[in-house]
């Protein structure tokens, strides 16, 4: 249970540093990052928050990469959920200020990148399964076998796409941040010599079995109820 607590910690806290890395990016106001020109896109058409938007797209990705092969675990059900209502949040309480200058937007682009690359290795490393954004990312290291770097800028880019055509903004930060998330997130994984590959991600089943079930001599696991 102990084990248990310290990776939903690191899930959860992982997560809101995704949600933090997003409302800076769009707080820096000098264009949306990409999965943030998809998510405001889907707000301003369809009349919800982006937090709501977050939620939605995650549960269509989600269902995507799993019929794909990737496994469905509960980090990827509670980071559906939790990160959009962590951006809403932020938002809602305006705990994060709008850029003055280009000077205070460009830093506050960068340090936008990196949260979201350091939330993505805690919560990832928690192992109970990716979320909607990284999900896509991890179906192409394995599919593909390229650089995780340079499969996190293709999904950048075909997001920046759906999200454009949906109306969401572009401008200079939507060009830097498809060059440059996927860097990021390549220099936090090699700081940590963090293969994410390597990482075997439980299913819902599994965890459930890992808290609640017993094992037989012979290794089967049984739940309580057995």
């Amino acid at each position: 249970m102990k084990q248990f607590l310290v990776r939903l910690v690191s899930m959860v806290f992982g997560l809101f540093l995704i949600g933090l890395g997003a409302v800076v990016n769009i707080k820096a106001n000098i264009g949306y990052s990409p999965w943030e020109v998809l998510h405001v896109g889907m707000s301003n058409t369809f009349g919800i928050s982006i937090g709501v938007a977050v939620i939605i797209a995650g549960i269509i990705i989600v269902i995507l990469v799993t019929a794909l092969g990737e496994k469905f675990g509960l980090g990827s059900i509670i980071c559906m959920f939790l990160t959009g209502m962590f951006i809403d949040i932020i938002i809602g309480n305006d705990l994060v200020p709008l850029a003055g200058n280009l000077v205070v937007s460009m830093i506050m682009l960068i340090g936008g990148y990196f949260s979201i690359a350091f939330g993505t290795y805690f919560y990832i490393k928690s192992a109970f399964g990716t979320g909607p954004r990284d999900n896509l990312m991890v179906v192409l290291v394995r599919k593909t076998k390229l650089p995780v770097g340079l499969c996190r800028c293709i999904v950048e880019l075909f997001v920046t796409l759906a999200g454009w055509i949906m109306g969401g903004m572009i401008g200079i930060g939507t060009v830097i941040a498809v060059i440059a998330i996927g860097p990021c997130v390549q220099v936090v994984f090699k700081l940590f010599r963090f293969d994410v590959s390597a990482v075997k991600h439980e299913t819902i089943v599994e965890t459930y079995t890992s808290l609640f079930g017993h094992k037989d001599r012979d290794g089967t696991n049984h739940t309580s109820g057995d």
